[in-house]
């Protein structure tokens, strides 16, 4: 139905039950026009609010003029748990808002209905559901203004699916949604008003007319009831109806009648006992504790009351101290039985929105009389509440992070107070009253607005920590704290601190740790604190450091500009140092003079040497000294108890030779990524003690000699000798390393592996890629084994057990070009989780030219020790209707469930956006956003990192370069090789790295712990998702453009892990050194492996080809003879995929679409994607050939279908658009969408008179033009029911056509999204997607077969076109349009290949629609060496 309709339908019953509204219930500038589902009383109530508009009486009729009631068709989404429209806003509603952008809709929800069982009978199915309703107001409307429109209460606001609020009365709620969208980033006005409006912004930001309804909080926070109790054991006493509540630490047994004003018993139960009656059904025995304990039996209704109460008095009686827990329970009083509990000694108020007046406002806390502890952290207060300085028993009180300006001096009276933390709000001064607090020792003022060291401070002798992290003391006095003689920790981190004064020679004797962290210190000289333990001064631009080293114990100072540390005396109590990350380049002698030193880092500096004494020292343990210029380590004189030692990335060409034979405690050795050419033996004889359990040798020189040396090391667990010379590994050698856990042999010249690693039961993980293997080797046979990768080798067959062993999770073989599956093999390898193989490439010589683009992509992803894949990629490289490509990564951290979303849905958004603007940061931006909303749910709790890359022309030059724009959040990085040097395209937004930024979140008193993280969560400041962080956390990304030039060699795309043990230049080099972009990425991955990395690793490699040289533009061929179609309807099986670089026109005849038909309305059609097809023949001969264009020089009207390609990493190259579901073309020459009346027709395609129907899901499709073609008819239909797999049947609802109609062949596949949502291993897309979440590129006949496999088993709705369409379904073009259609075919001109075949036609946008068709999106977004065309996307519109 469409939407005007509907308006004109309501508006006149509106006008027929009350007088004094006009016809189309038009609204003034500040009307609020109110649509929900009907129900007779808020009809009644609504439009006795607007009668008599043109006298403006009636409350709040001066800011509204009208409310209609409009019937709306609204479907709700189980699965999603959120309203999605399948209407839009009639004209009217849509005139009025383009009228002002300050005029919006705000979604407006009632509360969420208590789930009970329905009671039976008429009533109860009666009773009217809560719904949506979208209120079109102005952003001066208020809510009391909407209130009394609508006869409400109230509204309430919850952000980010997270406490919900009470709004005042004056606050305005589209005022609210705009604020929250332009902090987001949006910055059109336009935009935001389209976004406000749209349904999927209730995840981040929605609005009640009621508070909603919580069981489970009712449940903890108060019990009550009415049932049978009976008091005392003795069987004298008589059960009698009472009202029983639970609230608190107390049980309160009051009568029925009068239960706050007559007799109530009070039972505390802290101590006490809950306890089961097993001789009465659903009875429980409550006691208190003491030598004077009451009991009451209470009887209960039912099992659920009886189990709900036993639960929750559970808990009670187990505490050890009177504890009541009201914490993030969006409270605004605290309950009145609560106050019952006289017994409280510790309130949780925690996140809530507590009042200070009502019933059971902050004013009536002092009626506990035994309240010790009190938090009202995170409450919105705004002013320090007096009341609570009437608790004279009060020892603890936290009131942090409710924007307090002033601590009034009544603060003086808690005398007793130990505890006062005023962390996260707006002081600058502390009154003289705090002063008397003689027994507070703990007092909190971090991240709040003090330039100075409060002088109160030196009064309060027992604070023994001066936490005053994030404000703003730039300058340290150490007189000052000489003065504050009781102060021992000393915390001034993040303060923007630029000196600290040392005015005159006074010793401060007292202070033990100081940490000035993240400050803008250039030199420090702190000798004067004689007995400093513990100092942090990581992060400053520090050149020179001097300590006093009486009582140094540990010392951390990395991330400066020191050359020399300078300590005195020599500090023989230290035990831990870090000075990585400066420009040392020699040790200080004192270092090797500390008797108790266990752990050095000087990772990262200039080192040419290290100290023979430092190495021989008897305490030393831990050595990382990884990253200098090292030439040479010493030799050891004596046995050491060294365990850990680090030493990659220098210039070492040998170890000394007593290396494992004296450092016997030695487990952990890492020397990657120097000039090794041997490693020494384990022992001087043939018995070894060695104790090593990791060694690392990748990027060395070693040949296979060095296998005989490790044979020694047989607790040896893990082994990374990748990147090396070796030719084999000794087979008798391996065999001993029977504890090996994790093997790593990549890039070597490894011709097998040998079989005795059959002897290693424990091994795990096999890594061997990159290698020149045949046969595969004898690992499947492993009881452990969870990932082997044999990827870029040379396997041709593989011989495989009986079964697999269940451990199997990841199976890595692409690259390995040879290889051929045998049907049994693909049958045993469905079983393994993740399965990555190579998609054959079907693609013809002739098309290899038309199919290329000036790019290629490899990628690689690696899981970490948690052995959870937390990251996802994204790759296209045909992306839109030209020579363009799309990259992306996505890092979860720590959850998996994001980074699926974003590689499943960005690409789309992408497509959508750029059809809003050609601006690179606008459509970027909203890009970001877009995603960040449709997030959902998902994205409200956990969040990732996220990059994206779009390699474009300019719209301006079509023509000329290409263009690369880049826009990341969080810690993801892109990095160009330009003439072999890198050029970072992207910013890091975290904390450490960014100072504006981190600046921007102190200023949003974000509370930033000492890992740098926000709120301990995340060491980000932008990411997409972690939504409740806001607005600390924003998904407004970084954009920037790089126009790109020959000179451009390739672009690296990787997450924080990489790019934290790989530098830029060292990852340039890598890839100029491997030039395949999958092997490179593959290499970049393991080498981060072995420099110590645990976490998920991901790389993406694209390689450029923007030459000049390989430009094959030719100039049009013109002609005058004329365009007919061939004499015969010649039938052309073939199905070659038209090039993207051949182009041309297309000459509609009789075959123009005459009728579109679809199962969604009009109004609907806008918002999904369309495409129409013609049956036109095409022109033959020579003089039909068109303009052929190049890669680089496209030309500027391309169209069609495309599905993304690469060369050399076998994809299919083609064109794509989106269709209906159901599309209607007209055939001069078959009626059943063949060529030939003896062959049968094709499943899927519907013949129904001169129509042709083919069924799609019209939600989620991909479509290619397939490359190669089938011999005759019979291998069609093999093609189609050939499968590799079991029970590969097509299903009908949603399968995978291939049509050849009059010479024009469109194949389709479709995929349910549910199938995403449903788990999150679905989501990944990589290659063939079995059931089980296998991975498989396999032939094109697999890939048809998969995708009926994995069609949803639904047969009604979106996943099947009706074969007769209603006539309300039809959108019929006018007569008066159909010469204009006809005239945008004939303009339009589509890719074809040579010899020329018709090709389908661009989108035909039709007048009647409103809104234009987006693009299609095919996305490759999958490990594996190509693209699979199966699109997974959302259809989603944007209300306006």
């Amino acid at each position: 139905m469409a939407m005007e309709d509907v308006d004109s339908n309501a508006a006149a019953e509106a006008s027929n039950t009350e007088t004094g509204i006009k016809k189309g219930g038009d609204v003034g500038d500040n009307g609020a026009c109110i649509d929900r589902q009907p129900d007779t009383v808020v009809h009644q109530a609504g439009l006795n609010q607007t009668a008599g508009r043109g006298s403006r009486s009636g409350p709040g009729a001066h800011a509204a003029t009208g409310i209609r009631v409009l019937k709306r068709n609204i479907k709700r989404n189980g699965s999603r748990g959120c309203v999605t429209r399948k209407t839009r806003f009639g004209s009217r509603e849509r005139d009025w808002l383009k009228g002002d952008t300050q005029r919006g809709c705000v979604c407006l929800y009632g509360g969420t209905v208590d789930p009970q069982p329905p009671a039976s009978g008429p009533q109860a199915s009666s009773t009217p559901q809560t719904d949506l309703q979208l209120v079109l107001c102005s952003t001066s409307t208020t809510v009391e203004e909407l209130c009394a429109q609508r006869n409400g209460q109230g509204l309430y606001v919850q952000l980010h699916g997270d406490l919900i609020r009470r709004m005042g009365p004056a606050e305005r709620p589209l005022q609210m949604v705009y604020d929250y969208l332009g902090a987001l980033g949006y910055s059109d006005p336009m935009r935001v008003q389209q976004e406000a409006a749209n349904s999927d912004l209730s995840c981040l930001i929605r609005f009640y007319s009621e508070h909603p309804v919580n069981a489970d909080q009712q449940e903890r926070t108060l019990l009550k009831g009415v049932f049978s109790v009976r008091k005392g054991k003795s069987q004298l006493h008589k059960w009698a109806e009472r009202q029983v509540i639970l609230c608190g630490t107390c049980l309160i047994v009051a009568s029925v009648k009068d239960s706050l004003t007559g007799k109530m018993h009070i039972l505390p139960l802290v101590g006490g006992k809950v306890e089961e009656v097993k001789r009465r059904q659903h009875c429980l025995m409550f006691s208190s504790a003491g030598s004077q304990a009451q009991t009451y039996y209470v009887n209960f209704d039912t099992l659920v009351d009886y189990q709900r109460w036993h639960r929750q008095a559970s808990k009670v009686v187990s505490q050890t101290v009177s504890l009541v827990d009201l914490s993030c329970y969006s409270l605004e009083a605290v309950p009145e039985y609560l106050f019952y509990s006289q017994d409280v000694t510790h309130l949780n108020l925690r996140h809530n929105f507590m009042s200070l007046q009502g019933p059971g406002g902050l004013f009536n806390l002092p009626r506990f009389s035994q309240l010790k502890s009190l938090n009202l952290s995170h409450n919105r207060l705004g002013v320090f509440p007096e009341c609570v300085c009437e608790i004279l028993t009060m020892t603890e009180l936290n009131l942090s992070c409710n924007s307090l300006h002033t601590v009034p001096v009544q603060i003086g009276s808690l005398q007793s107070l130990q505890t006062l933390s005023l962390d996260g709000n707006h002081l600058s001064s502390l009154p003289e009253e705090l002063g008397g607090l003689n027994q507070l020792n703990g007092l909190g003022l971090s991240f709040n607005n003090f330039s100075h060291i409060p002088a109160v401070l030196e009064r309060l002798s027992s604070v023994d920590k001066l936490a005053m992290a994030g404000n703003r003391v730039e300058s340290l006095e150490l007189c000052s704290l000489a003065k504050m003689s009781h102060l021992k920790n000393i915390d001034l981190r993040l303060n923007g601190l630029r000196c600290v004064k040392t005015e005159n020679l006074e010793a401060v004797s007292q202070v033990t740790q100081l940490d000035l962290r993240d400050n803008c210190l250039d030199s420090l000289d702190l000798s004067s604190i004689c007995n400093l333990e513990t100092l942090h001064c990581q992060r400053n631009q520090l050149g020179t450091l001097t300590l006093s080293g009486f009582t140094l114990r540990t010392l951390n100072a990395s991330s400066n500009c020191l050359t020399t540390v300078n300590i005195y005396p020599i500090p023989n109590q230290l035990t831990q140092m870090d000075l990585s990350q400066n420009l040392l380049e020699y040790l200080p002698d004192w270092v090797c003079d500390c008797r108790k030193i266990e752990m050095l880092d000087v990772t990262h500096n200039l080192l040419s040497e290290l100290p023979s004494r430092l190495l021989n020292s008897l305490s030393l343990r831990k050595l990382l000294a990884g990253n200098n210029c090292l030439q040479r380590v010493p030799d050891l004189l004596d046995h050491i108890p060294l365990e850990v030692l680090d030493l990659q990335h220098n210039k070492l060409s040998e170890l000394p030779e007593s290396l494992f034979y004296k450092a016997l405690n030695l487990k952990y050795l890492n020397v990657s990524a120097n000039a090794l050419e041997n490693i020494p033996p384990s022992s001087q004889s043939e018995e070894s003690l060695s104790t090593l359990q990791e060694i690392y040798l990748t990027g060395n020189n070693l040949n296979e000699n060095c296998g005989t040396l490790l044979v020694g090391h047989q607790n040896l667990r893990i082994l990374h000798i990748a990147y090396n010379q070796l030719l084999s590994f000794p087979a008798s050698k391996l065999s001993k390393l029977e504890l090996l856990e994790e093997l790593n042999l990549s890039g070597n010249k490894l011709k097998t592996i040998p079989s005795t690693v059959s002897s290693c039961k424990r091994l795990h993980t096999l890594i061997a890629h990159s290698n020149q293997i045949t046969v595969f080797p004898e690992i499947l046979n492993l009881p452990e084994i969870k990932l082997v990768d044999l990827s870029c080798n040379e396997l041709t067959e593989i011989l495989l057990p009986e079964s697999l062993p269940a451990t199997l999770q990841e199976l890595d073989l692409t690259g390995n070009n040879s290889l051929m599956l045998e049907h049994k093999t693909l049958n045993l390898f469905s079983h393994i989780p993740t399965l990555k193989l190579d998609q054959k490439s079907t693609t013809t010589p002739g098309d290899s030219l038309s199919a290329s683009t000036p790019w290629n992509h490899g990628y690689s992803e690696m899981s970490g020790q948690r052995n959870k894949l937390c990251v996802s990629v994204l790759a296209v490289d045909r992306f839109g209707d030209s020579v363009e490509a799309c990259y992306g990564i996505f890092d979860g951290d720590r959850n998996e469930e994001v980074p699926r979303l974003l590689q499943c849905t960005m690409g789309d958004v992408l497509c959508e956006e750029l059809q809003h603007s050609s601006i690179d940061n606008v459509y970027m931006c909203n890009t970001f956003l877009t995603s960040h909303r449709k997030l959902g749910m998902a994205g409200q709790k956990l969040g990732a990192s996220a990059l994206l890359c779009y390699i474009h022309h300019e719209s301006s030059d079509p023509g000329g370069y290409f263009s690369l724009t880049v826009a990341n959040v969080g810690t993801c990085q892109a990095v160009l090789c330009r003439d072999g040097r890198p050029v970072p395209l992207s910013k890091v937004y975290s904390l450490e790295n960014c100072t504006e930024e981190m600046e921007r979140v102190k200023l949003s008193k974000a509370i930033v712990t000492e890992d740098n993280k926000v709120s301990g969560v995340t060491c980000c400041s932008r990411l997409l998702g972690c939504s409740y962080l806001s607005p600390w956390v924003l998904p407004k990304p970084w954009v920037h453009t790089e126009l790109l030039c020959p000179r451009d060699e390739f672009l690296i795309l990787g997450n924080r892990a990489l790019f934290e043990r790989v530098s830029f230049q060292e990852a340039v080099c890598t890839v100029q050194a491997v030039r395949d972009p999958r092997a490179a990425a593959k290499k970049l991955c393991s080498l981060a492996q072995s420099y110590g990395c645990k976490d998920n690793i991901e790389a993406v490699v694209v390689s450029l080809h923007l030459s000049e040289d390989s430009c094959t533009c030719e100039p049009p061929v013109t002609t005058t003879e004329p365009r007919v179609p061939p004499p015969t309807p010649a039938p052309v099986p073939v199905t070659v995929v038209p090039g993207p670089g051949d182009t041309a026109t297309l000459t509609p005849s009789n075959g123009v679409v005459s009728e579109l038909s679809s199962e969604t309305s009009a109004s609907e059609v806008g918002s999904e994607a369309g495409s129409t097809a013609s049956d036109e023949h095409p022109s033959s001969g020579p003089t039909s050939r068109p303009e052929r264009r190049c890669s680089l020089h496209p030309a500027t009207s391309l169209c069609g279908i495309m599905v993304p390609g690469a060369p050399g990493v076998g994809t299919h190259p083609g064109l794509f658009q989106r269709q209906p579901s159901s599309a209607t073309f007209s055939s001069n020459q078959s009626d059943n969408g063949l060529d030939s009346d003896d062959e049968a027709p094709l499943e899927g395609v519907i013949s129904n008179g001169s129509k042709l129907e083919v069924e799609v899901d019209i939600h989620c499709c991909a479509f290619q033009l397939r490359s190669g073609a089938p011999d005759s008819p019979k291998d069609l239909d093999h093609e189609k029911g050939g499968s590799d797999y079991p029970n590969g049947k097509m299903r009908r609802q949603n399968s995978v056509v291939v049509s050849a109609t009059n010479g024009c062949l469109l194949a389709v596949c479709g995929r349910e999204i549910a199938d995403l949502k449903k788990s999150p291993s679905t989501s990944s897309l990589f290659g063939k997607k079995l059931s089980n979440g296998s991975v498989v590129a396999p032939e094109d006949s697999h890939n048809l077969i998969e995708v009926a496999l994995e069609a949803p088993k639904k047969k009604s709705g979106y996943f099947t076109a009706p074969a007769q369409q209603d006539p309300e379904d039809q959108l019929i073009v006018p007569p008066s349009l159909e010469q204009e259609v006809r005239e945008q075919l004939r303009g339009q001109t589509t890719l074809v290949s040579v010899p020329p075949l018709p090709s389908i036609p661009p989108t035909l946008k039709n007048p009647v629609w409103d809104h234009p068709h987006p693009p299609a999106f095919s996305s490759n977004i999958v490990p594996g060496p190509g693209p699979v065309p199966i699109l997974q996307q959302e259809v989603y519109d944007t209300a306006l």
